[in-house]
């Protein structure tokens, strides 16, 4: 869990750590009494991304297509044209590569509401190793006109951006982690799509994170708060639409931003943001992410520390911009 007390980052501690993706099954289940304009489409791996429980209580809205990406992306966004809807389930790896030209053309062209729901997103597969770890995802629909893309960061905040998806119109990518992450948002947090969420305001230098790594980037923070640096904390849990307003006035209150993510360093978060600072800004940053490689399989946090994105790393670059 976390470090950060009040005074410095509002925090939950009343839930376990939990696997992002238990949210998404969990949310689903609730949302499938509340409406019925959607359906579930999955890629025969129900009980992996905890829809199982959605099949066996929905099954008139759950279609299950096989292992067959491209084929769930058709289907998904058939269902779209139709007023549906469609929340199509994978692995990251694959709904951003093996479906990538289904979604492309045949729901952000007509900008249809298909919603890409993926687990194991970055290194969180970790034993898995890169058949399964997800490095490239974001960066790829991050180039795709139309759709939005996402990552929420804990069991709480991944509900509730599931539901600001469900009432999103267009295409949505959003990933999920495989294993357990801990919990701080509150229950009821409110996440609006493409307004990323202040955690705590600073004047030193700012570090903007998401999804799994923004717990690295919390224990950076408190270390760096009980060591005299006053660091703005930003949860950017979309990176498209990114919060460019957000960004701006970051920079302008501290003149250094540190981007941290799970994800190859090329054309994620971190590229989302130096495209504002090159066009609009006037300050330094770094990029906390893979270095444009592959990752070995191994435990997880073992990974974040052989490949520098951890927090400690996270503190070395605060402290070189210092």
């Amino acid at each position: 869990m976390c470090k950060i007390q009040k005074e410095h980052v509002k925090t939950s501690r009343g839930y376990d750590p939990q696997p992002t993706r238990q949210a998404y099954g969990d949310v689903l289940l609730e949302m499938g009494a509340e409406r019925d304009d959607f359906f579930v489409i999955d890629c025969d791996i129900a009980k992996s991304m905890k829809t199982m429980a959605f099949a066996e209580k929905y099954p008139q809205r759950h279609i299950n297509v096989g292992i067959a990406e491209q084929n769930a992306a058709g289907v998904g966004a058939g269902l779209a044209t139709l007023g549906y809807k469609a929340i199509v389930s994978t692995y990251a790896v694959f709904g951003s590569m093996r479906m990538l030209e289904q979604i492309r053309t045949s729901a952000c062209y007509p900008n249809l509401n298909v919603k890409v729901c993926c687990s194991h997103g970055g290194l969180t597969p970790a034993s898995d190793g890169v058949t399964h770890q997800a490095i490239e995802d974001m960066g790829i629909y991050r180039t795709v006109p139309n759709i939005a893309v996402m990552m929420p960061a804990d069991y709480n905040a991944t509900k509730a951006m599931m539901r600001a998806l469900m009432d999103y119109d267009g295409p949505c990518y959003i990933r999920f982690t495989r294993d357990s992450m801990p919990n701080f948002y509150e229950e009821n947090e409110e996440f609006v799509i493409g307004k990323g969420k202040v955690l705590r305001e600073g004047r030193d230098i700012t570090i903007i994170a998401n999804g799994d790594l923004l717990h690295e980037a919390i224990k950076a923070t408190e270390e760096l708060i009980e060591n005299g640096v006053d660091v703005e904390l930003i949860d950017m849990h979309t990176i498209k639409p990114l919060d460019e307003e957000l960004v701006l006035k970051t920079l302008a209150k501290t003149g250094k931003i540190i981007t941290v993510e799970d994800h190859n360093i090329l054309n994620g978060l971190g590229s989302a943001v130096a495209d504002i600072l090159a066009t609009q800004g006037n300050g330094i940053m770094r990029k906390v992410g893979l270095k444009d490689c592959f990752a070995e399989s191994g435990p997880y946090h073992d990974l974040l520390h052989k490949y520098e994105m951890d927090a400690c790393y996270i503190i070395k670059m605060a402290r070189e911009l210092l």
